[in-house]
């Protein structure tokens, strides 16, 4: 059944208008034919009680006496006009509709027995026969009662056809709300396998620098410590080899352990691994390094946390290779929508700007924050020491995978 952009099908606006056809049409012949002004005011009457009874106050015709009354009034005004005109005849058909459409059951049966009773009653008999009559009676409540079955019928298929374009437009929002939360469950996924192939191919790097370049540079220091007496002219050499070689394994080990950072996780909090961190970097460095922590700490994402733990590692090993400083200060600083971590210097200090370039442990710095939608910046100047400071979204941390 076709709908209109009221909701509304076609059968719906058919079958409300045409009781006001059934009964605006014939009179319109009738005044045609021969001007009548009782003709004029039944009409009207009979138009406007319908549209009072039924149209406006739906809920007024399902109360039994308010029904009762509606037809007891409609069926009198149609006798009177049949009986002024028997073009009324088809006004009828008007009452037929009602019947079906607001008696429940055999009630409807019922209403149409009346109605052309009421029909055949109005009009003029010119001498038939009670036989005759009767005959006409029961010939008319079988027609009307076929037309109104037939109309019961196009009326309840109207009806289910309402019920299941609702159903459907229900599952329909079923389904696009369960596309929807797929969608985010998906990439839920996706979100944790790439941070899951991430983590491995950290591990996969860490592992191999472990086996290969640290493995490497540690035997090479056990036969450098194992060489005996030397002539006094190549000692010099042999400390620069050794200590390269230290260096470079000291560095190794600093990548593998920047790779795997076991204090995260194990689920300490940021602020206590860095202490570690500073405390650590001291001892090996000798510049004494502070941890200060503002706002209230809370549990970030792993991303957010590994990002400013390597830019912390990054900017102290950058301290101890080039700063020449007397002392290193790190503030880690925890804001309503973001968490900024700053490491200043006290050292020799650069000049950025004229700078050919920043170096890789800068470069990797600045990628790892701007990664995460953050902000990085440098400030340095000769003899004013250096300071990083690195800003990221402070997002929560969520749910393990598989939790």
């Amino acid at each position: 059944m076709v709908t209109t952009g009221s909701g509304l099908s076609r059968w719906d606006r058919v079958q409300g208008a045409l009781p006001y056809l059934l009964v605006l049409l014939p009179a319109l012949f009738a005044l045609l034919r021969e001007w009548r002004l009782e003709v004029l005011v039944l009409a009207l009457f009979a138009v406007a009680w319908h549209w009072l009874m039924v149209t406006s106050h739906p809920g007024w015709i399902t109360r039994p006496v308010v029904l009762i009354a509606y037809f007891v009034v409609l069926l009198a005004v149609v006798g009177a006009l049949v009986r002024i005109d028997t073009v009324f005849t088809v006004t009828g058909l008007g009452a037929f509709v009602q019947c079906f459409a607001l008696l429940p059951g055999w009630w409807a049966y019922g209403g149409v027995a009346v109605t052309v009773g009421v029909l055949i009653a109005a009009r003029p008999q010119l001498g038939r026969t009670p036989v005759e009559l009767l005959g006409s009676f029961v010939v008319g409540v079988l027609a009307a009662s076929t037309v109104g079955l037939i109309i019961k019928t196009i009326s309840d298929q109207n009806d289910q056809r309402k019920v299941m374009i609702a159903e459907l437009r229900e599952t329909s929002a079923k389904l696009v709300a369960l596309a929807d939360e797929n969608a985010n469950l998906q990439a839920q996924l996706l979100t944790r396998a790439r941070e899951a192939g991430v983590l491995e191919e950290r591990q996969r790097m860490a592992r191999e620098i472990h086996d290969t370049i640290a493995q490497g540079l540690t035997a090479i220091l056990t036969q450098l410590e194992a060489i005996g007496d030397v002539p006094p002219s190549a000692r010099p050499r042999l400390d620069t080899v050794q200590a390269t070689a230290r260096e470079s394994l000291t560095e190794a080990r600093r990548s593998v352990q920047a790779l795997r950072p076991a204090p995260l996780q194990h689920e300490a909090e940021l602020g206590t691994v860095l202490a570690d961190l500073a405390a650590n970097w001291s001892r090996n460095s000798g510049v004494p390094a502070s941890v200060s922590i503002t706002g209230d700490p809370r549990p970030l994402h792993a991303e957010v946390e590994t990002s400013l733990l390597r830019v912390a590692q990054e900017a102290l090993a950058n301290v101890a290779k080039h700063a020449s400083a007397g002392r290193v200060g790190l503030t880690l600083s925890y804001m309503d929508d973001v968490v900024a971590l700053d490491v200043r210097d006290d050292g020799s200090g650069f000049m950025p700007e004229v700078t050919d370039g920043e170096g890789f442990g800068l470069i990797a710095m600045r990628q790892r924050i701007t990664r995460l939608a953050g902000n990085f910046e440098l400030e340095s100047a000769p003899g004013q020491g250096t300071g990083i400071s690195a800003t990221v979204p402070a997002i929560p941390a969520g749910p393990e995978p598989g939790l």
